[in-house]
C-alpha cells in the first residue's frame, strides 16, 4: 500500500466514525432531551424549534460527510481533478451554508425566547457563533479548493 491509499482510508475511518457519532446524537441524545423536556415542563413546546434546527444540521452534517467521503474516493482513484470532485466541493460549500443558515435560525430563537423568559441565552449563543465560525472555515476551504479545480482545462464547470 504507497502512503496516499492510507492516509486516504484513514480519514475514510474518521469519517465514517464522525457519522457514527453523530448518528449516535440524533438516534439517542436528542430525543432524551425532548422526551426528558416534556416530562419537566409539560405543554411547554419551546424545545421543538432547537430540535428542528439541530436535526436541520444534523441532516446537512451526514450529506456534507458523504461527500468528503466520495472526495476522498475519487482522490484514491487518481480523479481528483474531475467535475465530479467539482460537484463534491460545491455541495459540501453549500451544506457549510446550510449549517449556517440553521445556526442562526437557532440563535435567533433563542434570542426571541431569552426575551420573554428572561432566561440568560449567553452562553449557547457563543457556542452558536463558534459553529457559524468552523461552518464557515469549512466553507473557505472548500471555496478555495475548488478554485483550482475550475482552471483545470478538462473541467468544464456547469452554471453555478
Amino acid at each position: 500500500m504507497n502512503v496516499e491509499r492510507v492516509s486516504t482510508t484513514f480519514l475514510k475511518v474518521i469519517i465514517i466514525l464522525f457519522g457514527i457519532a453523530m448518528l449516535a446524537v440524533c438516534i439517542f441524545l436528542l430525543p432524551e432531551a425532548a422526551i426528558r423536556d416534556a416530562i419537566e415542563r409539560p405543554g411547554d413546546y419551546s424545545l421543538y424549534p432547537l430540535l428542528v434546527c439541530a436535526y436541520g444540521i444534523c441532516i446537512t452534517f451526514f450529506v456534507a460527510l458523504y461527500q468528503v467521503f466520495k472526495l476522498l474516493t475519487y482522490i484514491e482513484k487518481n480523479n481528483a481533478f474531475s467535475e465530479l470532485s467539482l460537484q463534491s466541493l460545491k455541495t459540501i460549500k453549500k451544506c457549510a451554508f446550510t449549517v449556517i443558515f440553521f445556526i442562526l435560525l437557532a440563535i435567533v430563537y433563542l434570542r426571541v425566547h431569552a426575551q420573554f423568559t428572561g432566561d440568560d441565552a449567553a452562553g449557547p449563543i457563543a457556542l452558536g457563533l463558534m459553529g457559524v465560525l468552523a461552518a464557515s472555515i469549512i466553507a473557505a476551504i472548500a471555496d478555495a479548493l475548488q478554485k483550482p479545480l475550475k482552471n483545470v482545462p478538462d473541467i468544464k464547470p456547469k452554471n453555478e
